[in-house]
């Protein structure tokens, strides 16, 4: 059964989701996971590869689209089936992906933001009524 940890973030600032994703996926990686991060569509997509290529000056991530003919240690996920996807997928979509049970861990990122913080009690909600076993990690400053 997926294992689903909540990151709660102090921070009021959606972008520092993005920010924490990386740190969590670099964690990951050297964890030796493959990691698979969703989001919603191409745009939100891109600038997270941006965004790997530069949170930090001393780390490179490996990571690439997800792509059916080549495989990398981070992929990012826009809507496509996650195929052979089963370590950890970190969550930045607006909904749940249908495929989550698929995966050994499902991360979700939440900020002080009301939307966020709503959205958060509802998927908490949703895993507990069904059995899930969660976690609530409280991110210091």
């Amino acid at each position: 059964m997926t294992r689903i940890d909540f990151y709660v973030l102090p921070s009021e600032s959606p972008e520092q989701i993005d920010l924490f994703a990386c740190r969590l996926a670099e964690k990951a990686f050297r964890s030796g996971l493959r990691v698979l991060i969703a989001v919603d569509d191409s745009e939100r997509a891109q600038k997270l590869d941006d965004l790997l290529w530069t949170y930090r000056e001393d780390s490179f991530l490996p990571h690439a689209p997800q792509n059916i003919d080549q495989q990398a240690a981070i992929e990012i996920n826009s809507g496509e089936d996650p195929g052979m996807h089963h370590g950890l997928l970190i969550n930045l979509c607006a909904d749940i992906p249908a495929w989550f049970s698929r995966f050994e861990r499902l991360a979700e990122i939440v900020c002080q933001h009301p939307d966020s913080l709503a959205r958060s009690r509802t998927r908490y909600s949703h895993f507990r009524d069904r059995g899930y076993p969660l976690q609530s990690h409280k991110i210091p400053n």
